[in-house]
């Protein structure tokens, strides 16, 4: 595809294999657009590695800048999302390398407890109130604070597998691990993010539905006034 012949081109409409073949020929608008069509799991997956937003995003920013450099090297053997990703892996990884030492996975082990369902992350589906928004938010944040807990092995594969929907054998690829470690591995995330998310909303349950100070004034003053009503007219 010619210069010419894209000079009125929808870049966002673009299939992939057309727009990777424009920003291989230079074009930034086809390169934004996969930007903003990868940023979102790239984000997550930085994030799941080194645990600090800013962090990530700068991993993200590195993850294009080296990808924009090896663009021409790319063979379409993989969607562009799954290279994008295995850069970003590997460049997450090479941080936490430097900043500390792998964690071992007997260690993982000794952090698993009882719990055991999917929990999935809440998602806005349509038009909601300010306050059911606010709840949303609310869970979200729990939510996080959980996956952040995760051991690292485990956070990964939560993020790939529930977050962002890839395959089992996808993940394995990534990971350069077996099917049945993702699985294993899916499972004690999603066992520690519950047990993890139980003790903080019970322990929580305590302040629920609170009724002191104005609101326990304003009925006690209901009350002993209904009382007083009552004695006059006995």
């Amino acid at each position: 595809m010619r210069l010419q012949d894209v000079a009125h081109v929808a870049y966002d409409r673009l299939e992939e294999p057309a727009l990777v073949m424009l920003a291989q020929q230079g074009h930034r608008e086809a390169f934004q657009v996969i930007i903003q069509r990868c940023n979102q799991r790239l984000f997550r997956v930085a994030r799941s590695i080194v645990r600090n937003e800013a962090e990530a995003e700068d991993v993200v920013q590195e993850t294009y800048a080296r990808a924009f450099e090896a663009l021409g090297a790319f063979r379409g053997q993989a969607s562009i999302a799954t290279w994008l990703t295995r850069i970003t892996l590997n460049e997450a990884r090479g941080r936490l390398r430097v900043r500390r030492k792998t964690v071992g996975l007997d260690q993982l082990e000794a952090a698993q407890r009882a719990g055991g369902d999917v929990i999935p992350f809440p998602t806005n589906s349509g038009s909601e109130s300010p306050e059911a928004s606010a709840d949303r938010m609310q869970i979200r944040h729990l939510l996080e604070e959980a996956v952040d807990a995760l051991p690292s092995a485990f956070r990964v594969v939560f993020i790939l597998r529930d977050v962002e929907d890839c395959s089992i054998q996808e993940t394995a690829d990534f990971l350069d691990i077996r099917p049945d470690t993702v699985k294993t591995r899916l499972h004690r995330a999603r066992r520690l993010l519950r047990a993890r998310l139980d003790q903080t909303i019970g322990a929580g349950m305590k302040d629920a539905f609170p009724f002191m100070g104005a609101r326990c004034a304003r009925m006690m003053a209901g009350v002993m006034s209904r009382l007083d009503r009552q004695s006059r007219r006995g």
